[in-house]
């Protein structure tokens, strides 16, 4: 019977699944195949797999209702496995490698920071606080101004934007760094010059969410930085 996996824990985790659901239209029931000292919560898996709304509630349910509990590891939405015996020989496979990320994620939960900017408003600071920007902007207003002014005034303003950014990220880090056990950095985006994650230790995270508030306060107008959490450790895992 193939398996749908939904996380790793301890044997010494509560393992409450009362009440549980899995993914798929029937809702099959949610249960744990064990190795050692390690369980893997599994549930059978449907014929089709599909990013539904319901299915991805049930994904997170049940990975939130061990997370309240424990310590775990959650997978991604859609990992499935032969059976039992396939899921046990992951677990002994790998037991070593689990149990350490276990106990670094004991009693510690994730926040995502995210960096955003209005367009507009990051471009009016630059175009007021640069003397030769604010030339070329005027020079090549309604199309004035020669193809080499545009082209120049189009890199310096890209340039300038995410110079800024990057200290506008670095500044954000700065004040989060110190209240965090370990982060992961993404690439800048075009959405998001920040999106970072946290791991912070549950009883400092009261602390972390104070410091992203007092360290968003003077920000220039236009910058918004959201942050989200506590949640499972899942860019940890």
């Amino acid at each position: 019977m193939t398996l749908y996996v939904y996380a790793i824990t301890q044997s010494s985790h509560p393992l409450d699944l009362e009440g549980l659901t899995g993914v798929g239209e029937d809702g099959s029931s949610v249960r744990t195949v064990c190795a050692d000292s390690l369980c893997a919560v599994v549930s059978e898996a449907p014929e089709d797999i599909s990013m539904t709304r319901p299915d991805i509630e049930a994904h997170h349910s049940v990975q939130e209702r061990l997370w309240d509990q424990g310590a775990t590891l959650p997978l991604s939405f859609g990992f499935v496995a032969e059976d039992d015996d396939a899921v046990r020989a992951v677990l002994e496979e790998r037991a070593e490698q689990f149990t350490e990320r276990l106990e670094e994620l004991t009693d510690r939960v994730e926040f995502n920071v995210k960096g955003l900017e209005e367009e507009e408003a990051a471009l009016r600071r630059i175009v007021d606080e640069s003397e030769r920007i604010r030339q070329l902007n005027d020079a090549t207003r309604d199309g004035g101004g020669t193809y080499e002014d545009r082209l120049e005034l189009g890199r310096l303003l890209n340039d300038e934007v995410l110079a800024r950014q990057a200290a506008l990220a670095e500044s954000v880090l700065a004040a989060l760094r110190p209240h965090a056990y370990a982060e992961h950095l993404a690439e800048p985006s075009q959405q998001y010059f920040l999106s970072a994650s946290f791991l912070v230790d549950r009883e400092r995270a009261e602390e972390f969410t104070r410091a992203a508030e007092e360290g968003t306060e003077e920000l220039p107008e236009g910058v918004e930085i959201r942050v989200r959490g506590p949640l499972p450790p899942y860019s940890f895992a």
